[in-house]
């Protein structure tokens, strides 16, 4: 499994815009192959800074999400209307293998 993890930074001005783009986004992920996690939006601290994560069986299989992302017209209809309202003013995209070793239920408690 590899996990795309995503740090944004946004405009604070324009949430609402964002969280429009993020719900859509979480479905969009599902719906090409993927599992997304969720967003994580500014609450308490910076409020121009949130997280998403997603995962994919591989690297490989992450590659075919990305072809079907440039085919797919609503994604790239999303992928515009961000860009055109510009909530997103940058974002860092990192790639990481999660570990589950060992974990209990116990570990959480």
């Amino acid at each position: 499994m590899i996990t795309c993890f995503l740090k944004y930074q946004i405009d604070p001005y324009k949430l609402k815009e964002f969280e429009k783009y993020a719900k859509e986004w979480i479905d969009l992920v599902n719906k090409i192959g993927g599992d997304h996690h969720g967003y994580l939006l500014p609450h308490e601290g910076p409020n121009n800074i949130a997280y998403a994560s997603f995962s994919f069986p591989s690297l490989a299989d992450y590659g075919v999400y990305r072809m079907e992302f440039l085919k797919n017209d609503h994604c790239q209809k999303v992928m515009n209307e961000a860009k055109n309202n510009r909530c997103i003013i940058s974002y860092e995209r990192s790639f990481m293998k999660p570990l589950f070793e060992g974990f209990t239920e116990k570990a959480r408690t």
